[in-house]
């Protein structure tokens, strides 16, 4: 028996398209090595019995924040509060088990689903975290609450409100305070947690968004040196503009991922064509011009290195693509389009602008549950935009339908750590106009997520192929070769999938 023997999983059923009837896949020295029928496996030095479980490509997560996602599962989640009295409720509960000294981090709180929408004061936070200082990101990561204590790290920066509901660079300076607060075994626990928790979803690699008042060079060191070692593996991006060359150096594969070319829906700074619908709230920030994105995409080809921005209203990414057609005009279309270039979000994005996106091929990194979160007539989209603005938001199945390459992810914490909620949610958009099929969902979570950080043989179930895949309960039922997701006509939805076992390279990083 060699170090790494060769393993049969047999008696299963297999999403391949390279032989959709197999009920058996031969695994050695990382690949799949062969598919066929159980009857007519060759030998193995183990056997696993799938029990008829089915056996998909492993899911790609090609956006989250691992840290925070760790920190959420162990912290004050706050995504069920609905009123202001309700959120410092929970804060004093929660304070009252922390140290007097640390810090207070909950997440996931929005307002948009309060009949009452007007947080805390900082001061009141204060006093509920029993003079602790408190850092509770909203929903979008994208602003947050700070005690007395902490708001005065932001005291005279752009985003700041005596309030202690902080935005854009005011919450970047608090949040340094925050997370600095960790120790080094407290940031690398909660790194593991989420890529713990991401195996348990059968996620098999991430793309970490790291960069500049989103984290730290530390921070991203710290879970690229978790990648593989029996977790997921981790895709690094560093969102610097004009930082080719630290995130080469810091083992990121681009400068891209939270490259702020604006802010967010929730926090109102998304940069929009036309002021928000919601009261006096202008148009948002612009932190990116054209001219700096070309600028900025040269300098990573120049590197090597993918480049990218965070770009969510239509202002910043018609921004960023007038960008990408500038720096066209010095190395030729041909070059961006090789160079593998992406853009995170582009909710706000029209037809003009996908068709820039597609001759570009530039890949669209985006989070499904976002819509179904916010999207629709009656929710946060609809409040910041207006309705007809708020269903012409997250198009899609309409750039997927054109040739957009697409790579899904969660933004986790923003949204949960699970890839089957993301497939749902593209397949049933709210605006039934941006539909996909299951089958192009999941490619987009799979293997999309992989030929956006430029890996080649993964995401599919093939001899020769890596031997990276996820083993499913399907207790609502299968259809198509995939899971069942989507509600019947009664209304009724299947139950959802449950993950038995993760693989990646043919090392189980999870079994139930």
């Amino acid at each position: 028996m060699t170090d790494h023997p060769s393993v049969l999983y047999g008696n299963g059923r297999f999403y391949s398209a390279a032989d959709p009837r197999a009920t058996a896949m031969l695994v050695r020295d990382g690949k799949i090595a062969w598919l066929g029928q159980t009857g007519d496996a060759p030998a193995a030095d183990q056997r696993v019995d799938l029990e008829n479980a089915l056996v998909t490509p492993a899911f790609v997560d090609a956006h989250v924040h691992a840290t925070d996602t760790g920190l959420a599962f162990d912290g004050l989640d706050l995504s069920a509060v609905r009123s202001p009295g309700e959120l410092l409720d929970r804060v004093a509960a929660f304070a009252a088990t922390r140290p007097a000294g640390g810090v207070v981090h909950g997440h996931g709180w929005d307002e948009s689903t309060w009949a009452d929408q007007t947080p805390p004061t900082a001061a009141e936070l204060e006093n509920a975290a029993g003079g602790r200082r408190a850092y509770l990101s909203q929903a979008s990561v994208h602003s947050a609450l700070a005690s007395t204590s902490l708001l005065g790290a932001a005291e005279g920066v752009a985003g700041y409100d005596a309030s202690g509901w902080v935005r854009e660079q005011a919450h970047h300076a608090v949040r340094a305070v925050a997370l600095g607060s960790l120790t080094p075994e407290q940031r690398t626990a909660a790194q593991r947690t989420a890529l713990t928790k991401a195996a348990s979803m059968g996620i098999a690699a991430v793309h970490e968004c790291a960069g500049p008042g989103t984290s730290s060079e530390e921070d991203l060191r710290s879970v690229l040196a978790l990648s593989g070692q029996g977790l997921p593996l981790v895709y690094g991006y560093w969102g610097e503009l004009g930082g080719a060359e630290r995130a080469r150096d810091l083992g990121a594969v681009g400068a891209a991922g939270d490259l702020y070319a604006d802010g967010a829906l929730g926090s109102r700074t998304a940069s929009v064509r036309h002021a928000y619908h919601d009261g006096d709230h202008g148009v948002g920030e612009a932190f990116v011009t054209a001219e700096q994105a070309a600028e900025h995409l040269l300098q990573c080809m120049r590197v090597g290195v993918q480049g990218g921005f965070h770009a969510i209203g239509d202002a910043a990414i018609e921004a960023v693509l007038e960008g990408f057609a500038i720096a066209a005009k010095t190395v030729g279309v041909d070059e961006i389009r090789a160079a593998g270039h992406r853009v995170e979000h582009v909710e706000l994005i029209d037809k003009p602008m996908i068709a820039r996106m597609v001759e570009f091929d530039v890949t669209a990194s985006v989070q499904p549950v976002f819509d179904a979160l916010w999207g629709g007539t009656d929710r946060m989209y609809a409040q910041r935009l207006g309705v007809e603005r708020a269903l012409a938001s997250n198009p899609i199945g309409a750039m997927h339908a054109v040739g957009v390459p697409l790579a899904f992810g969660s933004d986790s914490p923003v949204t949960a750590l699970d890839p089957w909620a993301v497939v749902a949610a593209a397949a049933a958009p709210r605006n039934p106009v941006y539909r996909m099929t299951v089958r192009a969902a999941f490619a987009a979570s799979t293997r999309g997520g992989w030929r956006a950080a430029r890996v080649d043989g993964a995401g599919v179930l093939a001899p020769g192929a890596q031997a990276t895949f996820a083993v499913w309960d399907t207790p609502g039922g299968v259809d198509g070769g995939l899971p069942a997701l989507l509600a019947d006509l009664d209304g009724v939805v299947p139950a959802r999938p449950v993950c038995r076992r993760t693989v990646v390279s043919g090392e189980t990083i999870f079994e139930a």
